[in-house]
């Protein structure tokens, strides 16, 4: 197994003071269960995957209040208040909120939005969040800009130092970067999802703002660990068990892709899940990926993607039956 050491190579993220590494700590899974969950996580394993992945040199963990419905973002912390190294950058996401019995709902309304952040703040025990991001558009164009106006609000009074966005159309972007400077957008971004390759990247890259790609391993298609069994045995309150890529006829086609994946990777001594990786990494526009990791074995697996560079004839190799519109 190829690893790093603890220098990895920095690249500034869009118009901010950040220089970042080119993977970051995701922490999706981290929160446990909840609507959208990995299932059952311990929280003592996600804690030994945050301090090895910060060990390793990376220098940033996403994550979101609704993760876990605020708990990824107390696990965040107390693994931090145990580190004894350099604190990381922290990044987390607002418009995702959840009533009592935890049913989830979206609201980009400004006054959701300062009571989501004072939460985070305390959640994470930071005085300032590094990054700020809207995790969601919602349907109303007008309902977007508002909390996008109120995110630059709260970088002038310095409770965010710099703001972004998810999952945003270029249209959305274009409203959003008229009323403040964005500084990274976080989309996904994998083999088997490249449809922002057509026009959120290249407008992106004219406006010189951040990318920070999620899922670049497809939620763990890509790894090399999934198989047709594992996807047919995963727990009910697994979010996967209900997505089409795990299920036939989409699954063949990706474990194929996986194979392919191995092929290239086993010529360099690296598995499927940093290949993918490394080919997310490739376009000039990518800041960093974000990999997820629910124990310290999975944060070493995945980190020979960074200096790992693809050839031309490796990237026609793995993309073979990808789609642009995929």
């Amino acid at each position: 197994m190829k690893t790093t050491t603890n220098h990895l190579r920095t690249k500034q993220l869009g118009n901010s003071d950040l220089f970042i590494t080119s993977i970051g700590f995701g922490s999706w899974a981290v929160g446990g269960p909840w609507q959208h969950g990995w299932s059952k996580q311990d929280d003592g394993d996600s804690i030994a995957a945050i301090h090895r992945a910060l060990e390793l040199g990376i220098n940033w963990i996403d994550t979101a209040a609704i993760y876990g419905l605020g708990h990824s973002e107390e696990v965040v912390a107390k693994a931090l208040a145990q580190w004894k190294g350099k604190r990381p950058f922290i990044f987390t996401k607002c418009g995702m909120i959840w009533d009592e019995s935890g049913k989830v709902d979206y609201s980009l309304k400004a006054a959701s939005i300062r009571h989501e952040v004072e939460n985070s703040l305390r959640r994470l025990q930071v005085e300032a969040i590094d990054l700020y991001q809207i995790h969601w558009p919602v349907d109303e164009l007008k309902d977007t800009m508002e909390g996008w106006l109120e995110l630059a609000k709260l970088q002038k009074e310095g409770k965010v130092r710099w703001i972004g966005v998810s999952n945003f159309s270029a249209e959305e972007l274009r409203h959003a970067h008229s009323i403040a400077p964005i500084t990274s957008l976080q989309p996904p971004y994998s083999l088997i999802k490249r449809d922002i390759e057509e026009e959120v990247l290249p407008y992106c890259e004219s406006e010189k703002i951040g990318v920070i790609v999620y899922s670049p391993m497809a939620s763990g298609l890509l790894t090399g660990a999934m198989t047709r069994e594992r996807a047919a045995k995963l727990p009910d309150d697994d979010w996967r068990k209900r997505n089409a890529e795990f299920q036939e006829p989409k699954l063949t086609h990706n474990l194929q892709l996986v194979e392919r994946l191995r092929k290239v990777g086993a010529r360099r001594g690296l598995t499927p899940g940093q290949v993918a990786i490394a080919w997310t990494l490739r376009h000039s526009v990518v800041t960093g990926a974000i990999v997820g990791a629910r124990n310290a074995k999975q944060v070493e697996e995945m980190m020979g993607a960074p200096d790992f560079r693809l050839s031309e004839v490796e990237i026609a190799e793995v993309e073979e039956g990808t789609s642009v519109m995929a």
